[in-house]
This record gives C-alpha cells, sequence and structure tokens, in this order.
C-alpha cells in the first residue's frame, strides 16, 4: 500500500479555478481573473496590460469557446469590438474574484523549482485602487485597478 502521507499532488489550482468560476457565475455575479501577463504562454493583449497584469471579465455573455483544463484557460472574446482568442496557462492566473463584491481567491506563485506550496490563499475582498478611501480626497481615483489579498 503506497504512503499517501508523501505521495506528491498535483496542483489544486485548475480545480479552485473552475469551482470559484462557477459559484461566481450561479450567484450571478461576474468573475474577473486577475493574470500575470509575462508568464510565458500567456496570449492576451498587450495593450490593455498594466504594471505586468491583466484582468479579464469572463462573464458568459461575453466569451464564446470556454475551455477550463488543467493546464489552461482559454476563450474567445472581444477588446473595444475586435475578436480576440485568450490563452491563459494555469499557473498564470494570480486570482479568480467576483467584481460586485470582491468574494474570491487569490493565489501563491507556484515555483516548480521548489516544493509545492500548501494551497492557495483565501480572501474575504479584493480591494480596487481606482476608488480614493470615503473622505480622502487625495486625486488617487486615476490609478489603475490592483489587486491585494485582504486578511
Amino acid at each position: 500500500m503506497p504512503d499517501t502521507v508523501h505521495m506528491k499532488m498535483t496542483s489544486n489550482r485548475p480545480y479552485l479555478i473552475r469551482a470559484f468560476y462557477d459559484w461566481i457565475v450561479d450567484n450571478e455575479c461576474t468573475p474577473y481573473m486577475a493574470v500575470n501577463a509575462f508568464f510565458p504562454g500567456v496570449e492576451v493583449p498587450q495593450e490593455h496590460v498594466s504594471d505586468g497584469q491583466i484582468v479579464l471579465n469572463l462573464v458568459p455573455r461575453a466569451i464564446t469557446g470556454l475551455v477550463m483544463n488543467n493546464t489552461e484557460i482559454s476563450f474567445s472574446t472581444r477588446f473595444g469590438g475586435v475578436p480576440r482568442e485568450i490563452r491563459l496557462p494555469i499557473l498564470s492566473i494570480m486570482g479568480i474574484y467576483a467584481q460586485e463584491n470582491g468574494q474570491g481567491m487569490m493565489f501563491q506563485p507556484e515555483d516548480s523549482s521548489g516544493p509545492e506550496p500548501i494551497g492557495p490563499a483565501p480572501v474575504k475582498s479584493v480591494s480596487r485602487s481606482d476608488a480614493p478611501p470615503k473622505g480622502s480626497g487625495s486625486g488617487e481615483a486615476s490609478k489603475k485597478p490592483s489587486l491585494r489579498v485582504v486578511k
């Protein structure tokens, strides 16, 4: 009988991404994915990349041919009316969350040279820095959206 305690398992990231996607859609929210746009194999419109990241809206009515397997996510969509094919290796996906309330999950980077991480970091909400905090009046509204883990 194999020693199951020391058995190496595959990454749980593709399973969690699919589960969170279904959960977000089933709750009639808009699934957003934060992606490392410079990860090898990523095919996204580079003109929409900011700080090495791109956040993609995967609402079912805006995409076609969605494929989510254990190695990549691919689909067709439009950017500014221009059809585009999107390819996202699973390890390029930094997080998935509902646009409306930030509920979702951010993932720890997986390093193929070291041991596998214990698992993803759950998040309760995702902060968007494109809106200033209430009463700040600091003019930070011009910043691009960014994600951070909220504990």
